[in-house]
C-alpha cells in the first residue's frame, strides 16, 4: 500500500546546515529532531510547524541528541553565553595588544554566532588558517581573517595544546619584539560544559 509522506526540513539551529525532519502523512505527522540549538519559544514561532493559526499536531518525536543526560538539564542559553565571552574578551584584550584570546574550537563548524557577535561588538576579527570553508556563509567573512595579528584567534594546529603551552598561538604567532603573548583560552563547548559537572 502506497502513502504519501510530505517531509519539511527545519532549522536545527546546531550549526549550518543542521536540521529537523517533520514526517507528515495519513498516520499522523513525526518529528525527528536530531541535534538542535533552539531559544526558548523558537521553535513556536515557526511557520512550517503551523498550520493555519494553529501548531501542528504532533503525534511522535524522536529526540536523538548527543545531550540527553540529566548532566546536560541547563545549558546556558547562547545569549548568556556569548555575554560571558564578550566581557572576558572585552577586558583581557584591553590590557595591551600582548593580551590575546585563543578560541579552543574542537569542531569545524558551529561557531558562527560567536564569531560574527565577537567581532561586531568589539571590532576585533577571528583569525582562522583557512577561509575557505566560509566561501558559502558571506554574511561571515567581513568577521574573521587570516591576519594572525589579531587579539582573537580561533586558528588550529593538529596539537593545539602543546602549542598553547609554548606561550604562543597554534598559528605560530609570538610578539615582534619578544614580549611574551599574554594568552587566555576560551573553550566554547557544550560537551564540556556538561563533562565538568561530573
Amino acid at each position: 500500500q502506497k502513502e504519501d509522506v510530505v517531509v519539511t526540513l527545519l532549522p536545527a539551529g546546531h550549526c549550518p546546515g543542521s536540521v529537523m525532519f517533520l514526517f507528515e502523512g495519513e498516520n499522523g505527522t513525526v518529528l525527528y529532531t536530531g541535534d538542535f540549538r533552539l531559544a526558548k519559544g523558537e521553535a513556536a514561532r515557526m511557520e512550517l510547524l503551523h498550520s493555519g493559526t494553529r501548531v501542528k499536531d504532533i503525534q511522535s518525536v524522536y529526540l536523538d541528541t548527543t545531550f540527553c543526560d540529566p548532566k546536560f538539564y541547563h545549558i546556558p542559553s547562547r545569549e548568556e553565553c556569548l555575554n560571558g565571552i564578550l566581557e572576558l574578551v572585552r577586558s583581557w584584550t584591553s590590557l595591551s595588544r600582548n593580551h590575546v584570546v585563543w578560541l579552543n574550537c574542537k569542531a569545524a563548524y558551529g561557531y558562527e554566532y560567536l564569531f560574527i557577535n565577537l567581532s561586531e561588538e568589539l571590532g576585533i576579527k577571528v583569525h582562522m588558517n583557512k577561509l575557505d570553508m566560509f566561501r558559502n556563509m558571506p554574511e561571515i567573512l567581513c568577521h574573521v581573517t587570516t591576519d594572525r595579528h589579531t587579539q582573537i584567534h580561533a586558528c588550529r594546529h593538529p596539537r593545539d595544546e602543546d602549542c598553547f603551552r609554548g606561550n604562543r598561538l597554534p598559528c605560530g604567532m609570538t610578539c615582534h619584539n619578544g614580549t611574551p603573548l599574554h594568552i587566555i583560552s576560551i573553550k566554547p563547548s557544550t560537551m564540556w560544559f556538561g563533562e565538568r559537572k561530573k
